[in-house]
């Protein structure tokens, strides 16, 4: 069992020295993001599994810039944290509403898809439950130890305000990252969204800066996915008739919808997951561009809302003051004057180029994964790569290491970073059950959560269409291999 440092009455001048728990835990998680969060929720009842997950946030929240009223998930409430591997698990959404006793409101309700704000406090619930679960905790290195065959893991240890208060190390057989994704700014509108006086925010801090963007004379959003379609919404909600002045911009050749037939949801299914980790690289790289409806579409009621809204506006004659136009870059930006901002467009099948002058701009252009060479530098020298230099993952979601390491048993294991190797679904909530109990079953050699052969009536390749799960690595061949008791 790992100690956590003791806390001093008063914050000391500079941090204490590491301090190295002789008990390595059999898994540590860095993150608690929905996925870690996932792992964590599976991971607590095995016994004789020692799992420990650090972050460095105060508590948990999901994207609190975005919850806006009325906005719900895209997926259905049983892609919660546990229920597509353990729909018996105590820590389902199903248990999170009987613990709140709301399960017959939510019974009459009918609701298959939940609002955002309450998938938040679901994960909260479940987070302030769990004792796994280290806050307030900064990893700041990795490192592999080749005496002991054991990931080491230096921390420190933040007080309310974040400052430092202790480091602290502890020891691994097994490494679970799950940093999650940064908001992506796009390159001409970096400077401006740096700069702290100038109106350009990316739209994870919307309701952040809500009253004062409404405030703006005009209004531009940047982004043709569901978050630009939901701010456009209740930017247009807030805006009075017949003075909107909105200008809605996306790169994407039309305001599209989300891919949401039943047989093209099949590619948020392991099957294809299977499928598309056996293509070779080259292929990966040129399919996941293309599938941008599968993902980054616009749910069908919003644009359903939006065409409502607009239309509303016609009734007693005359157009709304909102302009919505796809297939348009941002090619540079600056500023006009003090507070202004000067869009230089260009339309990607015109060819032609113009400009607009907003006094605001919501960046609704989506994420990225955040890269993991930083945080896994003392990893490099073991780490496997593709040719563009990416960390090289397999079935299992692990890291491909060198054997020095992987011969021990030892794993690092990612969550929402493989979207390279694994395709559109690395960032799916659909997906999350799924993919902590593999790493479950993979890191422990047996089987705790039973999982189907087949999941999708498609079959997407012509060989062996629905291969079983791989054969799992047993404590005789890698005696690093956590064990759990009967």
């Amino acid at each position: 069992m790992t100690a956590t440092p003791e806390l001093p009455d008063r914050p000391p001048q500079a941090p204490k020295a590491p301090v190295g728990p002789s008990a390595p835990r059999d898994l540590v998680g860095i993150g608690i993001g929905p996925f870690n969060l996932s792992l964590a929720a599976l991971a607590q009842p095995l016994d004789g599994l020692d799992a420990a997950f650090y972050e460095q946030r105060p508590s948990f929240h999901w994207h609190p810039g975005l919850l806006i009223d009325g906005a719900t998930l895209q997926v259905p409430f049983l892609a919660d944290l546990v229920t597509l591997a353990d729909p018996a698990n105590p820590w389902s959404f199903l248990s999170y509403l009987r613990a709140r006793e709301r399960l017959f409101p939510f019974y009459f309700a009918e609701r298959f898809h939940i609002q955002r704000a309450e998938y938040d406090a679901y994960c909260r619930w479940v987070s302030e439950n769990l004792p796994a679960l280290h806050f307030g905790h900064q990893i700041d290195a990795v490192r592999w130890n080749p005496e002991r065959n054991l990931f080491e893991v230096d921390f420190t240890q933040l007080d309310s305000d974040g400052e430092a208060e202790a480091l602290g190390r502890t020891h691994a057989r097994n490494i679970a990252v799950g940093v999650g994704t940064a908001p992506y700014v796009p390159e001409p509108l970096r400077p401006l969204a740096d700069a702290p006086t100038v109106p350009v925010i990316h739209a994870a801090d919307y309701l952040l800066h809500r009253d004062r963007f409404l405030a703006a004379d005009h209004i531009t959003v940047i982004g043709s996915g569901q978050s630009g379609a939901e701010v456009f919404l209740d930017l247009l909600r807030h805006r009075p008739p017949g003075a909107e002045r909105l200008h809605w911009l996306a790169r994407t050749p039309a305001f599209a919808p989300m891919e949401y037939s039943k047989l093209g949801l099949e590619h948020f299914t392991p099957d294809y997951t299977r499928y598309f980790h056996a293509l070779p690289e080259p292929v990966r790289d040129r399919l996941v561009p293309g599938q941008w409806q599968l993902h980054k579409g616009i749910d069908a009621d919003t644009i359903a809302a939006i065409h409502d809204e607009l239309y509303q506006r016609t009734l007693h004659g005359g157009w709304p003051d909102a302009v919505l136009t796809p297939g348009v870059a941002v090619r540079t930006a600056g500023r006009v004057g003090a507070t202004r901002v000067e869009l230089h467009l260009e339309h990607l099948e015109q060819g032609s180029r113009s400009r607009i002058t907003t006094d605001a701009v919501i960046l609704a252009t989506g994420y990225k994964e955040r890269p993991l060479d930083q945080l896994l530098a003392g990893l490099d020298p073991y780490m496997r790569r593709d040719s563009a230099e990416r960390p090289r993952i397999d079935e299992q979601y692990r890291l491909v290491l060198d054997p020095s390491v992987t011969g021990t048993g030892a794993s690092v294991y990612v969550q929402n970073a493989e979207r390279h190797t694994h395709g559109v679904g690395a960032p799916d909530l659909g997906l999350a059950a799924w993919r902590s109990a593999t790493i479950l079953n993979t890191l422990t050699g047996k089987n705790p959560y039973p999982l189907p052969d087949r999941t999708a009536f498609t079959s997407f390749g012509l060989a062996d269409p629905h291969p079983r799960t791989p054969d799992r690595p047993t404590a005789a061949t890698h005696p690093n291999l956590v064990r759990l008791k009967n």
